[in-house]
């Protein structure tokens, strides 16, 4: 006859069996004690969780997930910053007409812009009047679509009034002057965008500015 294992609660010495003492519907269940190198690995793991657990995420000395992909999506914006600034600088009338007005993308987020900021003053349709009932009424702003630039009509003229706004020594129109658009209110970029659109819807007005590097 085999022996019957000891009973209790659970094994204390290695190579040894035990019947544990519970029993539910007739199951019982056996415990061996489990090898060192297995109780090693075991509570090594829950020493290494709970220090890497504290340094990650009471010290401060690992950086998060979150904090690693906010990281690169830092550096590819700095990225498109610093290449559009590089852009920016070389800007000239030349540029402004070949290359910016003729992008669709940004004749479109020029026109954006322009009904959301400078319609107010300029009407949708850029005639700086707006009708109520059979009569029109003239806006705050100078008329753009009329061919008559009152403070210069290169592209890099109409850049400067729009970011710069009306210069000092200007009356306004009827007393108002326009105020700088660039800065608190657009970015640089937006203003290139609104000046391209308008260079846009009036080619005519710059069809003498040559090319980039002299080509009509």
């Amino acid at each position: 006859m085999s022996q019957e294992p000891k009973r209790g609660h659970f094994a204390k010495e290695k190579g040894e069996v035990i019947l544990r003492e519970h029993e539910y519907d007739g199951i019982q269940e056996f415990d061996q004690k489990l090898p060192n190198w297995w109780l090693f690995t075991f509570y090594g793991a829950i020493a290494w969780f709970l220090g890497y657990w504290v340094l990650y995420y009471h010290t401060g000395a690992f950086k998060t997930s979150h904090e690693l992909v906010s990281e690169k999506i830092a550096a590819i914006q700095d990225a498109k910053v610093a290449e559009l600034e590089k852009t920016l600088a070389s800007l000239d009338d030349s540029k402004l007409v070949h290359e910016w007005a003729a992008n669709p993308e940004v004749v479109a987020a020029g026109e954006a812009t322009y009904q959301q900021i400078c319609a107010a003053c300029h009407a949708a349709d850029m005639s700086a009047t707006m009708t109520a009932g059979t009569v029109k009424v003239p806006l705050p702003g100078l008329p753009l679509d009329d061919h008559e630039w009152k403070f210069g009509g290169k592209p890099m003229d109409i850049f400067r009034m729009v970011n710069e706004g009306s210069p000092a020594d200007s009356t306004g129109n009827n007393g108002v002057k326009m105020q700088p658009k660039g800065g608190a209110q657009l970015s640089t970029k937006q203003v290139v965008e609104v000046v391209s659109y308008l260079i846009s819807k009036l080619p005519e007005d710059f069809k003498d500015i040559p090319a980039p590097g002299g080509q009509g």
